[in-house]
């Protein structure tokens, strides 16, 4: 069984995964062609329909903007699949466009040099199993093998959500683990809402990442690192915390939407809402880079398989404030 060991300072995964700084989060999937952020499992898979799916822009955009990697969604808490899977009737093959999604991203991931993480959630709303702790374990970890097992080549990270709706024992992170780190040794895993006791509520703002102290309790253990979006760390964020009175060293990853912090997938009002700005994604990037942890941006590409132009434009500027912008040419 691999074991996440305790530590006063980074191990290898996570001075990789610090080194990275800066990624692209797509949201993508079912969602985005119903017109809402979370579904319960039931939409008509038929209503998939993809114009296009562009990932080379995709991955060319984060590249020109000076980010490392993406984080690509993989599946939400609707239990869609966006890759070629024969474990569940719900995804892309059994829709009406069958393009693997990962297989894609991972494609022009190789071609521009940027590294893959992947976003699965742990919370199903249309598995039959997930009742059975037992039986959808084995389900997640039937994915896991399919994700990491090298048909998308190497992955950095593993961000995974939704497990509020359980109790933290009911997941049995650590088999979760160490299946990811057998597959991809180099992958940095987490599971959102990282720091706090029990069962996550809504209310639990005192575990929010501004107000981390050195000692708080891992809920989900094991971690490489540190996650609950769309929230920041400050300037001197303490990078220990506890399990089984041990300490473990843990850097935070930032994740907010480009578009009013939240909006994860697009809609038919996407554009009407506020793009942050690139003066605040610059700001962020400066503060978690700064104290050794990562942003993340997610830019939701439309039913077109595209990403907004004014969404693009906001990162560029960014980045060139930031002297990072690149060339796809050079």
């Amino acid at each position: 069984m691999i074991a996440l060991q305790p530590a006063k300072e980074p191990n290898g995964v996570q001075r990789a995964m610090m080194a990275r700084k800066y990624g692209m989060f797509i949201h993508f999937g079912i969602n985005t062609f119903y017109d809402t952020e979370w579904s319960n499992g039931k939409l008509d898979i038929n209503g998939y329909k993809p114009e296009k799916i562009d990932a080379d822009s995709w991955v060319k955009n984060a590249y020109e903007a000076g980010m490392n990697y993406v984080i690509l969604i993989t599946k939400h808490h609707d239990g869609f699949c966006l890759w070629d899977t024969n474990t569940t009737d719900y995804c892309v093959n059994r829709s009406p466009v069958k393009t693997d999604v990962v297989a894609e991203v991972a494609k022009a991931c190789a071609k521009y040099g940027v590294k893959l993480g992947l976003y699965y959630s742990l919370w199903d709303r249309h598995e039959p199993c997930y009742k059975d702790d037992k039986a959808y374990n084995d389900y997640m970890c039937a994915h896991l093998k399919e994700l990491l097992g090298g048909k998308y080549g190497e992955i950095c990270e593993l961000w995974l959500d939704g497990a509020w709706d359980k109790y933290p024992k009911q997941w049995d992170i650590p088999r979760l683990y160490d299946l990811t780190h057998t597959l991809q040794p180099g992958c940095a895993m987490a599971v959102n809402l990282t720091i706090g006791k029990g069962v996550f509520k809504l209310t639990g703002a005192r575990f929010r990442p501004h107000r981390y102290k050195e000692g708080m309790p891992i809920r989900y253990f094991p971690s490489d690192f540190r996650l609950w979006d769309p929230f920041f760390t400050r300037e001197d964020d303490p990078k220990l915390y506890s399990h089984g009175g041990k300490l473990y060293y843990l850097p935070f990853e930032a994740t907010i939407c480009i578009r009013n912090m939240r909006n994860w997938f697009w809609d038919p009002k996407y554009t009407q809402d506020r793009l942050v700005g690139a003066d605040f994604i610059a700001e962020k990037y400066r503060l978690l880079t700064g104290c050794g942890n990562t942003l993340v941006v997610n830019v939701a590409p439309g039913v077109n398989g595209e990403q907004e132009p004014e969404d693009i434009a906001c990162l560029i500027k960014a980045a060139e404030l930031l002297g990072i912008r690149r060339s796809a040419n050079a």
